[in-house]
């Protein structure tokens, strides 16, 4: 993937190695990361719950929270794993901006928070645990570098563009959020059995992945900087992070009725529909409820 001469966002802000109140630098290295994923997938339970960290992806929309004031560094990222996530986000920004105005309508970007295992967030304190994850409350995607790490060799996901396809899914929650869909997804969940809540949250993660999607379409017209090997790189890594290889990896068992963001095969499909089509329309996963 050619992504060294793109530009920067200028909504990203730098929090890493920073000493954050109530929390402790240090303290989750990528040995916490995998013990955590591997214990809540053992229980049948969704790792963003199970560690506790609220976050668009699995608890959506939660209350306000009030948390410690951290500013962290503005401005052009310099270290290579900074860089290529800033320059990610910028690509989202040009898209779904184009997108968005073909609709006659304003896309307003989210912000990204690089951290380094524990911030403050309006949605309660994120761990690097957790993975990547959006934050509804302050429109706001959290990262920690470190699970690009873990996507190369503990899910066996390589590739720059399989790193890409992990923030293009983030911002697709933006989406989700911007366009009022969260909050309906919600409103079912509440009045809804665990079981149709998990399916719900299945759809919203698939519909996530095609906005994923739609985004790589409409960035490859524009760049041309995907090269050979990278869009099975991008269909891979949707297919080894579905709830199916995670709990088979973790347990040996899997349990379709604990899936909250969708198997394998759900996920490789929605991400190639939207980067298929390069359509927003094409993302209708609640209608179309196969795969």
């Amino acid at each position: 993937m050619r992504w060294q001469e793109g530009p920067q966002s200028r909504n990203v802000e730098d929090r890493r190695g920073m000493r954050v109140p109530g929390g402790k630098a240090g303290g989750l290295g990528i040995i916490g990361i995998v013990l955590a994923l591997l214990g809540s997938w053992f229980f049948g339970v969704n790792p963003l719950v199970a560690i506790g960290v609220v976050q668009g992806v699995s608890k959506i929309g939660g209350s306000m929270t009030s948390s410690p004031q951290v500013q962290g560094k503005q401005g052009p990222v310099s270290d290579d794993g900074g860089k290529f996530t800033s320059i990610v986000l910028a690509s989202t920004e040009e898209v779904w901006t184009q997108v968005f105005r073909q609709a006659n309508s304003q896309y307003k970007p989210p912000r990204m928070v690089l951290f380094s295992d524990v911030t403050p967030t309006a949605c309660g304190t994120g761990q690097a645990a957790a993975g990547p994850f959006y934050c509804p409350n302050d429109q706001t995607v959290y990262i920690d570098l470190s699970f690009y790490r873990m996507l190369q060799q503990k899910f066996q996901a390589p590739g720059d563009f399989a790193q890409a396809y992990v923030v293009a899914h983030e911002v697709g929650h933006h989406i989700q959020n911007i366009m009022g869909t969260m909050k309906q997804v919600q409103a079912l969940q509440q009045r809804s059995p665990e079981r149709q809540a998990n399916a719900l949250s299945v759809r919203l993660e698939l519909q996530a992945d095609c906005y994923a999607g739609v985004w790589a379409h409409h960035s490859q017209k524009a760049r041309g900087w995907l090269e050979r090997g990278d869009v099975e790189a991008g269909l891979n890594a949707a297919s080894q992070i579905g709830d199916d290889k995670m709990m088979k990896r973790s347990q040996g068992v899997v349990v379709p009725d604990a899936f909250t963001h969708g198997s394998g095969q759900q996920r490789t499909y929605w991400f190639g529909m939207g980067m298929k089509t390069g359509q927003i329309s094409s993302c209708d996963t609640f209608t179309q409820t196969t795969p």
